[in-house]
């Protein structure tokens, strides 16, 4: 990982209108930067903009509000198509739905090949065949499946498919919007040590989706956790395992379950009531406890995080 940035957001919205005086804001003001070769990983439960925040800065959305700059350019600013062309080659999506994501009606070779076949990569049929084998072949799958449908391969497979598309353009950063968590566990593993290995292949640079903890840990360099469209934490990986500061991080980190039956038994389940918190004197923001570690937090209760990291 290095110190240059390579994404950054600033006061991101996404809001959506569902009535004539009702707004719900998916994503309210988020600020986060990625720097070029880490996995930053974002998790929260269902429903709290985080799938929406991926497809936001991706341009599958238009934003509400704030800006998204990669390499220093700003992503919703205008563009012309050749610009567009050019921003779309960088940035890939890898979607949650290996069932949904890939054209029933397209082989393999073709759905692969959709973008290299856009951004002209080939000069002819037989370059563009070898593209897709070797693609297929990078994500551990071989030549012969080039010629068949989606519906002839497994959930796990399907998944393959989309990252080799998403490869086939050499992008430098990949948005994997909950890429594992409609995969049966067997198969997850597998999925996530690939996208590390062509990470370290290919120098990506990743924003991991999900909703799956132990898996964020394992796969992320830094983690933000959102809840009801805000970032209410963000640290190292090792960091934010070790010690969780905000009330909503803890309850999540009490739900991981235990692979000890013993344990098990005794571990604690804590909730979080969001109630807890008095924002209606004091402002909350994002403001830094300890080098690197951020809590979206009030004064007063900054005060309180402060005092008892230091003990």
């Amino acid at each position: 990982m290095s110190n240059e940035k390579l994404l950054e957001i600033n006061n991101l919205e996404q809001h959506f209108k569902l009535g004539k005086n009702n707004i719900l804001r998916a994503v309210d003001g988020i600020s986060f930067d990625i720097f070029k070769g880490e996995t930053f990983g974002l998790v929260g439960e269902s429903g709290c903009g985080k799938s929406t925040t991926g497809r936001t800065i991706i341009r599958l959305y238009d934003a509400s509000g704030g800006e998204v700059l990669y390499e220093g350019e700003n992503v919703h600013g205008k563009k012309s198509k050749a610009e567009l062309k050019k921003f779309n080659r960088k940035m890939q999506m890898i979607f949650q739905d290996p069932y949904a994501s890939l054209n029933p009606r397209m082989t393999v070779a073709d759905i692969i090949a959709e973008g290299i076949d856009i951004h002209g990569l080939a000069k002819n049929s037989k370059e563009r065949m070898e593209k897709v084998y070797e693609l297929l072949e990078t994500v551990g799958l071989n030549k012969e499946h080039a010629n068949r449908y989606p519906h002839e391969f497994s959930g796990g497979q399907r998944q393959r498919i989309g990252i080799a598309r998403a490869l086939a353009v050499d992008p430098d950063f990949i948005i994997a919007d909950e890429p594992i968590s409609a995969l049966d566990v067997s198969i997850q593993a597998q999925v996530v040590n690939l996208l590390k290995k062509l990470q370290k292949e290919k120098g990506l640079t990743y924003l991991f989706i999900a909703h799956d903890l132990s898996m964020v840990k394992y796969i992320s360099d830094r983690i933000g956790v959102m809840y009801r469209g805000k970032i209410v934490e963000l640290a190292t990986s090792d960091e934010l395992y070790a010690n969780p500061i905000h009330p909503y991080t803890r309850s999540l980190l009490s739900a991981i379950p235990l692979p000890d039956p013993d344990t098990e038994k005794t571990r604690k389940r804590i909730m979080y009531n969001p109630d807890i918190h008095n924002y209606e004197d004091e402002e909350p923001t994002m403001r830094e406890i300890t080098p690197g570690h951020f809590v979206y937090c009030s004064e007063s209760e900054y005060k309180q995080y402060v005092a008892k990291s230091n003990k």
